[in-house]
């Protein structure tokens, strides 16, 4: 994969479907602050896309207020990115029913998030089995160059083009064709209890927690019953691959080290994690507890992100509605 100039338009969403977690900093938020530099970035927050797991009002508006608070305190620049709401763009509906009158039922069954989520007991309903084609249009109105996803997510990205290439096979050539980008610097996290960090299997650690909620949580990682004075392979331990996140070079070898000597147990271990977790994140967490203190700046940075993003909207779904006879 070349990497992006500065031309490249690059786009990214997240759902806000609870607190954000380290394992979503270091798995895509990191990166999405970094490419701020390398390119034009369009970053929104999937609410619509949250409507198929929270039927809850309020708990909505909470997150998708943690996660614009999360962004802006751990560095997006709303100068440098575009940032906004995903609902805040209607156009993005409409697209997605031009597209879904074009797109084949079985490509869509053939999507591997709707089959696992529901094998994970999730209502099978239509907006779930329909997420793709939203998903397409969120990507193609914008008409970006790149789509970061990770490897479990290239097949959206597949889908889209398939979809863009149906549309531009019948009507001509309106959308780009985006590649999927995925960074293989990317790091899985793994959760307290040693598997993937996800909130599906409660086992994260929030990114903003201090004081005692970062303790319970670090010290109730999951680790295995060798002895203290017992050598221990730290590239199999759960302890370990956290520090290494948020440590330095030499002090990631120095706990290495530790571990391999023996005579140092994972309580010390959870200690020296606890104290790098609480120094790491405690700039964006007083930024975050300053950006509290003025909503309606937050309220502001979501309401510009998405005039911007409309003006491109509207431009493609210009070209798209004269494309299929709809003007």
């Amino acid at each position: 994969m070349t990497q992006p100039s500065r031309r490249t338009r690059l786009l990214s969403g997240v759902q806000p479907s609870g607190k954000l977690h380290i394992g979503n900093y270091f798995g895509a938020i990191q990166q999405h602050i970094a490419m701020q530099e390398k390119g034009e970035c369009y970053y929104f927050i999937a609410n619509f896309h949250a409507l198929t797991t929270i039927n809850d009002a309020q708990q909505l508006r909470e997150h998708t207020l943690d996660v614009a608070l999360s962004y802006l305190a751990l560095g997006l620049d709303p100068e440098r990115a575009v940032f906004f709401r995903q609902s805040d763009v209607p156009e993005v509906t409409e697209l997605a029913w031009i597209l879904s009158s074009l797109t084949g039922m079985g490509l869509l069954e053939r999507a591997h998030a709707y089959k696992d989520k529901v094998a994970r007991g999730i209502p099978a309903r239509v907006g779930l089995f329909y997420y793709p084609v939203l998903m397409a249009a969120d990507i193609l109105i914008y008409r970006p160059t790149h789509v970061p996803v990770g490897a479990d997510q290239v097949q959206h990205v597949e889908m889209t083009r398939d979809m863009a290439g149906y549309f531009n096979n019948t009507y001509g050539d309106v959308f780009v064709m985006p590649e999927a980008q995925i960074n293989e610097a990317t790091k899985v996290v793994p959760g307290t209890d040693g598997q993937k960090m996800s909130k599906s299997y409660q086992n994260t650690i929030d990114i903003f927690a201090e004081g005692n909620a970062l303790k319970k949580s670090v010290m109730g990682i999951v680790t295995d019953s060798t002895p203290v004075e017992d050598p221990k392979d730290p590239t199999t331990n759960t302890i370990f691959q956290l520090y290494s996140l948020v440590a330095s070079e030499a002090e990631t070898a120095a706990m290495a080290e530790k571990y391999r000597a023996g005579g140092y147990g994972y309580g010390a271990a959870k200690k020296e994690l606890l104290g790098k977790l609480d120094a790491y994140f405690a700039p964006a967490r007083a930024r975050r507890k300053e950006l509290e203190k003025n909503l309606d700046y937050v309220e502001q940075v979501l309401q510009n992100g998405a005039q911007r993003a409309r003006e491109v909207a509207h431009q493609t779904m210009t070209d798209t509605r004269r494309a299929c006879g709809l003007i």
